[in-house]
């Protein structure tokens, strides 16, 4: 058991039966009341976005996780099925429980979040940025390069990301798996 002062940026909490990952946190204090702390979560197993409040020094409830690297392999009815590098022992997990399954490609590397009570897989991540293959955009018109004007361009996994005009078919470019944005060409 931990108290309000033990909150950190991305520990789970149980929470009214759920599980949610702490996004952001903070403390407001007046004159007159006791502090309070307060938290914008995200449910791990529910995917709803909420904010909670506590007196400061009140209970939580922290779940113990532990973070395995895993390999993607592929995709079917039951969902995405990933391998432990090391034992290779295979878990299959729903949709939703992937942070950004359209940057998902076949042999890539994530980091899978598992519920040490129960042995059972919570989240996966991808990795911040990833490098992928633009299969598809546009031709940009020439001479447009004023302002920072972006087209759609699809990627290896079919995903639509906007790129600037000077991206062509064929080249690598850097996504950010958290916002869907273009980060960078890549040589």
């Amino acid at each position: 058991m931990a108290t309000t002062a033990d909150i950190s940026r991305g520990m789970i909490l149980k929470l009214d039966g759920s599980l949610y990952s702490v996004v952001e946190f903070g403390q407001n204090k007046t004159a007159r009341a006791a502090a309070k702390v307060w938290a914008k979560l995200k449910g791990v197993d529910n995917g709803r976005s909420i904010e909670h409040t506590w007196n400061s020094g009140d209970n939580v409830y922290p779940v113990r996780v532990e973070r395995k690297d895993y390999q993607y392999l592929y995709k079917d009815d039951s969902g995405y099925t990933f391998m432990d590098t090391e034992t290779f022992e295979q878990v299959t997990v729903g949709e939703n429980f992937v942070d950004a399954p359209q940057f998902l490609k076949e042999g890539q590397e994530v980091s899978v979040l598992f519920n040490t009570e129960t042995e059972q897989p919570m989240s996966v991540e991808l990795p911040d940025k990833i490098v992928v293959l633009v299969t598809y955009s546009e031709p940009g018109l020439k001479g447009d390069t004023a302002t920072r004007t972006l087209k759609p361009a699809t990627v290896e996994t079919g995903a639509t990301v906007n790129v600037p005009l000077f991206v062509n078919e064929g080249e690598l470019i850097r996504i950010n798996t958290k916002t869907g944005e273009y980060v960078e060409r890549v040589k």
